[in-house]
């Protein structure tokens, strides 16, 4: 049931056990979703976009007596589009899969972990709208080549979640959230545009780092304008943490049980206790961290969202898993779930460092870095220059060659390599760990990854 605050969890069962019992299933359940959500996006202190919008959503499955499994989605919340949606999914189990049948999660009525995201008042549009006007107006003014402010966007939300089954498990969580995305653009005469933006998330708009978005931006775009071309060689790399991330979330499948038991990953059933990385890095997948403003206490199958061990000393030590993976596994799940009837996988919130009671790699002393080198600040075409099944990837980024200490922007290249030695070819994880929208990391320094410059 939607009332004006949202789902009702409550009503919401109720309503779907009596349609259940009346229409002979004794096994469904229930993932649902609605959302509230502002946002807002300016062109030169004019309004650009404004919208607000309501959204709500809900999938149901249902197992039939010879236990195959039939699923439907639908945004109707009403007492008819309920049962419209139970009736549809009773009637396409008939057509379920035989070879992949998921169950309930054994942990669906676990207790769950305590989650500290306070809910955050919501300004409205508004607000939103002079606050990025604001922004918009002093970022122009940092700089006399930053000419515009093409990307932008300034959003809040309200959302709340769900999830049912007929075996009494009842999950809900509520949650605030806010984004400001800043892209700015710098143009000089006879050179070629440059860009650069900055991201900040938060519970609430009023909470966000504004001023920090603003001198990120600003000082991306800046530090590309004397931008010279870069010889095409192989160097030693200096990821940034965000950069790293990108590239460890792009071979996730790596860690998805998923994806191994499709075999489009390029672990095996039997890589767990492999080495995989350098001895001294770990990388956990953390849902829960503080920093994770997105954190959920539960997956789509109702399983609680935990800490969780990826590599520990470079040896892989666990896969992401739902109800049907652990199963053929012979393991828990361990809350990485989607809510459908091929249920998917994927990963949450990745903390990367250096293992307890591991160096972090060859110690970089300050001639170390006066070495030449090249820091990669962005990873850019990621769904195109990456081959998850097969490891390779080459991407184009931005970044700058260091050449004793001083740093010349890369006017254009790409970095290539394979993510298996790149794992293996790690020197030195920093001792420093920031956090990003992305997860957790230090800046990673790599080994001999190929660099070709713009021809």
């Amino acid at each position: 049931m939607a009332t004006n605050n949202g789902l009702n969890a409550s009503a919401l069962r109720d309503s779907l056990q009596k349609l259940a019992t009346r229409e002979g299933i004794s096994s469904w359940d229930l993932g649902a979703a609605c959302s509230d959500d502002c946002s807002v996006q300016v062109d030169r202190g004019e309004a650009k976009q404004l919208k607000a919008s309501q959204r709500s959503s809900i999938t149901v499955r249902v197992w039939n007596k010879d236990g195959l499994v039939g699923i439907t989605s639908t945004t109707d919340l009403s007492d008819a589009g309920l049962e419209q949606a139970l009736v549809g999914a009773h009637e396409a189990s008939r057509f379920g899969n035989p070879d992949d049948i998921p169950h309930f999660s054994p942990l669906a009525k676990a207790p769950l972990p305590e989650l500290n995201r306070p809910l955050q008042e919501r300004r409205g549009i508004l607000p939103l709208l002079e606050t990025l006007r604001e922004a918009e107006a002093d970022l122009l003014s940092r700089h006399p080549s930053i000419q515009t402010v093409p990307y932008n966007g300034l959003a809040e939300s309200l959302s709340q979640s769900l999830y049912l089954n007929s075996d009494g498990a009842l999950r809900e969580m509520e949650r605030t959230q806010a984004s400001l995305y800043l892209y700015a653009r710098a143009e000089e005469a006879g050179r070629k545009p440059r860009s650069g933006g900055a991201l900040r998330v938060g519970l609430g708009s009023a909470g966000l780092d504004i001023a920090g978005c603003i001198d990120e931006a600003v000082d991306r775009t800046v530090s590309h304008l004397a931008y010279q071309p870069i010889e095409t060689g192989t160097y030693n790399v200096c990821f940034t943490p965000e950069a790293f991330l990108s590239l460890i979330g792009a071979f996730s499948s790596i860690f998805n049980a998923r994806s191994v038991l499709d075999g489009v990953s390029l672990s095996k059933r039997e890589s767990i206790g492999e080495t995989l990385a350098v001895p001294f890095l770990s990388l956990h997948d953390d849902g829960l961290h503080p920093g994770h403003i997105s954190a959920a206490p539960f997956d789509g199958e109702g399983t609680p969202t935990k800490n969780l061990c990826l590599i520990n000393r470079g040896i892989l030590k666990s896969f992401l898993h739902s109800e049907a993976t652990a199963r053929a596994f012979d393991v828990q799940p361990t809350g990485h779930a989607g809510l459908g009837a091929k249920v998917s996988v994927g990963p949450d919130w990745f903390v990367l460092g250096t293992s307890e009671g591991c160096s972090s790699g060859n110690t970089l002393d300050q001639s170390n870095e006066k070495d030449t080198f090249v820091l990669i600040e962005d990873l850019s075409a990621l769904h195109a220059g990456v081959k998850a099944t097969q490891g390779s990837f080459s991407l184009p980024f931005d970044g700058w060659l260091v050449k004793g200490g001083e740093r010349i922007s890369v006017e254009a290249a790409t970095v290539a390599g394979d993510i298996r030695t790149v794992l293996n070819s790690i020197l030195h994880l920093e001792s420093n760990c920031e956090v990003t929208h992305r997860g957790i990391s230090p800046h990673v320094w790599v080994e001999g990854l190929s660099i070709t410059g713009e021809a």
